[in-house]
């Protein structure tokens, strides 16, 4: 037994030239899937001297190392956007301009790993983070409050601010605080009143000790959902948009910059206001399309988001705009 092992271990050796023991390590590790240990044992080498065998091929073009071009476009977008914006974590998907459901489920997925036990999560609203909220991970963490940032709205959409918090507490076996009060009312005065309630004043209280946050920006387009959810007019939106609105985040209009612009609706209005996601140790946007490309940037410049979640060609068409 002891020399047929001998034998084993000397088997690629005699009589070989250097380029045909590059290429038959390089053989075994590639094709054969051995690792760098096997191959060590059959050719009677050190691991070391394996990994030298590995390198050389490499260097003498014996092998060419070659990525998917797709995916290592999307890893190259990554990093990109995180250099240009100053974010943690880009997660590209592939797909179109259309590709919502790839983007839902790429925030679903990676989600769950962003949260621990004792975190208070603001959940935003529309249909991009409820379809996230469908297709969540299953994953029970100890002690996570999930709170909706947003106040309700009288909306043709299944997506409802309700909705979305609740159905992300319900995957994550979270304890759940929504808010008992529509989005916008008819005066500031009738605002005011309900603001002194002792349920909304425990709300504010909550949203004031968020630690992560989950939304989405809507565009300036008359087609948003802020317009036709009923949040804002259309005489509402030019005039925000006259103001330079370029997005929408949590119901508020954003410049260019991220600045909370405060117009005419704010007084009216229950809920976060986009100052309030500054510093949270996970913000993460879930956003796609080339309409809301101006508002994502604006998000990001802003300083609401550490964690991007899109497809392909909005990221690489918001690495396309200047800064």
């Amino acid at each position: 037994m002891g020399q047929e092992k001998k034998k084993a271990r000397r088997r690629y050796r005699p009589d070989e030239s250097v380029e045909d023991t590059l290429l038959r390590a390089a053989w075994l590790y590639y094709y054969e899937n051995q690792n760098q240990n096997e191959i060590a044992e059959a050719f009677g080498v050190s691991r070391a001297t394996v990994v030298n065998y590995l390198q050389q091929a490499r260097e003498r073009g014996l092998v060419e190392i070659r990525l998917d071009p797709a995916a290592f476009n999307r890893q190259r977008i990554s990093v990109e956007l995180c250099r240009k914006y100053g974010l943690q974590e880009a997660v590209v998907v592939p797909g179109t301009q259309v590709s919502l459901p790839g983007v839902a489920i790429g925030a679903a997925r990676r989600l769950p790993d962003l949260l621990s036990p004792g975190d208070v999560v603001g959940v935003a609203w529309g249909m991009t983070i409820f379809s996230l909220s469908e297709k969540l991970t299953r994953r029970t963490i100890d002690n996570v409050t999930i709170v909706q940032m947003v106040g309700s709205m009288a909306s043709p959409y299944v997506f409802a601010a309700e909705s979305c918090s609740t159905n992300i507490a319900r995957r994550l076996g979270a304890r759940v605080a929504n808010f008992y009060a529509p989005a916008v009312l008819s005066s500031a005065q009738a605002a005011d009143i309900l603001m002194q309630e002792p349920i909304i004043r425990t709300q504010f209280e909550l949203l004031n000790k968020i630690n992560k946050a989950v939304f989405a920006v809507g565009s300036c387009e008359m087609d948003s959902h802020v317009v036709q959810s009923g949040i804002a007019s259309p005489a509402d939106l030019e005039t925000y948009k006259a103001r330079g609105a370029v997005g929408v985040v949590c119901g508020r209009f954003i410049d260019a910059a991220g600045a909370h612009i405060v117009g005419p609706l704010d007084e009216r209005m229950i809920g976060i206001t986009p100052d309030a996601l500054r510093g949270l140790s996970v913000g993460m946007l879930v956003s796609n399309g080339f309409d809301k490309v101006a508002g994502m940037q604006a998000a990001m410049l802003g300083g609401y988001v550490t964690h991007l979640v899109t497809d392909a060609p909005t990221a690489q068409a918001l690495l396309n705009l200047d800064t």
